[in-house]
């Protein structure tokens, strides 16, 4: 069945305002909390990568090399930067809609557009490696291992192409409910395996060489009586840290996997459309109505949960030193102390907003702006 992705179940995970017809009450995102700034936030370069994407239900995100930023916007942009001094190294233009993306590896930087259309790029200079063909709209990164690139498009196939030549070597149709949240998982693609997630709320590991089914399993459950309460998408990036993978759905759970055999080593309720952050034993999680929690990395036991930026419509969370970064639709840049979760820096990034996952590389934040600018932050 081919799926169906609703505006209205976007507009409901994204926080926005609801009215009461019988009260006209609208219950709206928190107001900023003041506090005492305990670390310094610097922005230490910016650069415009393109028209960005405010008025598209799409989130692309950058992507990092060693030395390197790759960003994309919607009008088909894509943009290679220095790291440390954000001075432009390459930018070409594809002349088509990019909405998934950006993906690297092996030096490749991947997109996909809204037509199907996979680009693979030089990373060195941008020309153009490859295209390829698949079945519809692509909202996520392209990843690769060098051999294999797995792509995931909207109608819930997941497709590998081989990563010199961009022709199809084997696909996956997943098991596609009838609403979903608009949105698609990454996939994780190591050298013996290629990890995605699924709209059934599924978590499958496939061999990268001929596709076939190494484990799969259920990270939650559809519950309730309406499609709309069933939902439980994997839109977020798996986690994978050593021998354990780390998963979250919508109105599901956050689940600890076995890398060998798919056995669930813990879960825990909770709710994100976003990709979890680990640091130091812990897993962080921006969950239900933009609530930050943090978890035990090892037994799923709640540490500790922040809800101030109650509908400001976060981010999943990043690292950056010793806090956890998120960003909210106001384009405000918030620091949470990793052990207790209160808040010590913040900065204004854009009055844009922020709705790119944020990209963790080396001691820098980079944040991509709906505006199109991409900026590094450092913590001084």
């Amino acid at each position: 069945m081919k799926k169906l992705s609703l505006l209205l179940c976007t507009l409901a995970i994204s926080g926005c305002s609801w009215f009461s017809a019988e009260d006209d009450i609208a219950i709206t995102p928190a107001e900023l909390v003041d506090f005492t700034a305990e670390v310094s936030i610097v922005r230490s370069w910016s650069a415009n990568v393109g028209s960005g994407t405010k008025d598209y239900l799409i989130s692309l995100r950058p992507a990092a090399s060693g030395d390197m930023v790759f960003a994309a916007d919607y009008s088909g942009q894509v943009t290679a930067l220095n790291l440390s001094s954000g001075q432009q190294i390459w930018q070409v233009n594809l002349e088509a809609m990019v909405t998934g993306g950006v993906g690297y590896g092996s030096g490749m930087v991947m997109v996909g557009t809204i037509e199907g259309v996979v680009y693979a790029l030089n990373a060195t200079d941008g020309s153009t490696l490859w295209t390829s063909q698949v079945s519809s709209e692509i909202l996520s990164s392209p990843k690769t291992n060098g051999e294999v690139v797995a792509v995931h498009s909207i109608d819930n196939q997941m497709v590998a192409l081989d990563a010199n030549t961009g022709e199809a070597l084997w696909r996956h149709d997943g098991d596609a409910p009838i609403l979903s949240v608009r949105g698609t998982s990454e996939s994780v693609v190591t050298s013996n395996m290629v990890l995605s997630g699924f709209d059934s709320g599924k978590l499958i590991a496939f061999n990268p060489s001929n596709g076939s089914v190494t484990w799969e399993t259920r990270v939650a459950l559809p519950k309730g009586r309406t499609e709309l309460e069933r939902m439980v998408d994997i839109d977020g990036e798996p986690l994978l840290v050593g021998d354990v993978i780390y998963a979250a759905t919508y109105q599901g759970r956050l689940g600890a996997i076995s890398r060998g055999t798919g056995r669930n080593v813990w879960s825990q309720d909770t709710s994100s459309h976003h990709a979890p952050a680990h640091r130091a034993g812990r897993i962080y999680v921006t969950g239900g109505e933009d609530a930050i929690q943090s978890f035990q990395s090892g037994n799923g036991q709640q540490v500790w949960t922040n809800d101030q930026l109650f509908l400001r419509r976060t981010t999943g969370p990043a690292i950056l030193g010793g806090t956890i970064a998120v960003a909210d639709a106001e384009g405000y840049l918030h620091l949470l102390d990793a052990e207790d979760g209160h808040f010590v820096g913040r900065i204004k990034v854009d009055g844009s907003g922020v709705s790119a996952p944020l990209l963790s590389a080396g001691n820098s934040l980079i944040v991509q702006a709906n505006n199109g600018s991409v900026s590094a932050y450092q913590i001084q």
